[in-house]
This record gives C-alpha cells, sequence and structure tokens, in this order.
C-alpha cells in the first residue's frame, strides 16, 4: 500500500499519471507552505530563453529587448520607435543600439499610452508571451479607457450612394468639414 501511494506522488509506472496536481486532499494534496510548480511548457521555454540569452556581464541591444519581451510587434517597429523618440531609458532619449542592462527603467510610448517597464532578465530571442512577462515588471499606468459609442458617420447596408446633403452631414458629424458655407449668402 506504501508503494502505490509513492508512485501516486511522482506520477508512477508511466501510467500518465498527473502527480499531485489532480488529488482533493489526503495524503496526495500539496501543503500550503510548499510552493506550486509552474507550468513545465513555461519552465522549458525559459530555460531556452535563458540559454540563448547574454552570458555574464553582456548586454542586449534596446530594439531587440523591446521586440523580445512583446512591447512591440517587430524590431524595426522597436528601431523607429527609438529613433522618433518614443522610447526612454532612465529618463533619456536613446538610439536602437542602446545597451540594456538589468534594472534599466524603460519607457515606451505606445499611441496614447505610456508603457513603463523595469528590466529584470535579458534575452535576445523573441520568446511566447507568458515567458516574456517574467523578462520584466511592469509598472505602467491602466490603458486609457475606449469608447463605447458608435463610430460617428456609419451607413446601413444596401441605402445606396449617399447624397450630397447626406455626405456633408457625415463629414459633419466625423468633424472633417467645419462650416465652410461663404459669409453673406
Amino acid at each position: 500500500m506504501a508503494e502505490e501511494r509513492a508512485d501516486d506522488k511522482t506520477g508512477g509506472s508511466g501510467t500518465g499519471s498527473t502527480g499531485r496536481t489532480g488529488s482533493t486532499g489526503g495524503s496526495g494534496s500539496i501543503p500550503a507552505s510548499e510552493p506550486v510548480a509552474a507550468d513545465p511548457k513555461v519552465e522549458a521555454a525559459v530555460a531556452a530563453a535563458e540559454a540563448a540569452g547574454p552570458k555574464g556581464g553582456e548586454t542586449v541591444r534596446l530594439d531587440s529587448w523591446i521586440w523580445a519581451v512583446r512591447l512591440v510587434k517587430t524590431r524595426s517597429m522597436g528601431a523607429t520607435a527609438c529613433r522618433g523618440g518614443h522610447v526612454r531609458v532612465n529618463g533619456e532619449r536613446v538610439k536602437p543600439a542602446y545597451s540594456v542592462r538589468v534594472g534599466d527603467e524603460v519607457r515606451l510610448r505606445q499611441e496614447n499610452w505610456e508603457r513603463i517597464v523595469v528590466v529584470k532578465r535579458l534575452i535576445r530571442k523573441r520568446v511566447g508571451a507568458p515567458v516574456a512577462v517574467q523578462c520584466y515588471v511592469d509598472n505602467s499606468p491602466p490603458p486609457p479607457p475606449r469608447e463605447a459609442v458608435a463610430p460617428a458617420g456609419i451607413r446601413d447596408r444596401g441605402t445606396g450612394r449617399p447624397t450630397k446633403r447626406d455626405r456633408r452631414e457625415l463629414e459633419r458629424l466625423r468633424g472633417l468639414l467645419e462650416d465652410s458655407r461663404p459669409e453673406g449668402r
């Protein structure tokens, strides 16, 4: 009986047992003081990212790092953001080739929102989202709320081509057309 319990805890004889995570109470439950292991896939991805990362006291290019941790979609977008002055490290505008170090504060302005992250781990290769969030501490304010208003100037399908009057009303709603009627008429 003791051998069966030991097999249940460790996964047993290759029967596909899930170990301790599937048990409810009893001798196989996880004590509150013992830390819960992370997902093995995430752990493997973290190990692969660390193996591909810089060794010793080396650094990583800023544009490469913000791309690798998924703050921007492409590395060239990261470089463009740096050149445009939308990225600051420790309060200073920097070039794309700036060497990022652990502990640096990176501020990235995107549309009308500023992301503020502190570098926790250096990586060179792009990784999955669960691994990427482990590479920085996010100190960003919450994103601005999206407007829940219906977009102005949407016509119903099948109503045909707008008349000149309809088009002017749509432009006025969208804010594209100022009241441009000539004075005196």
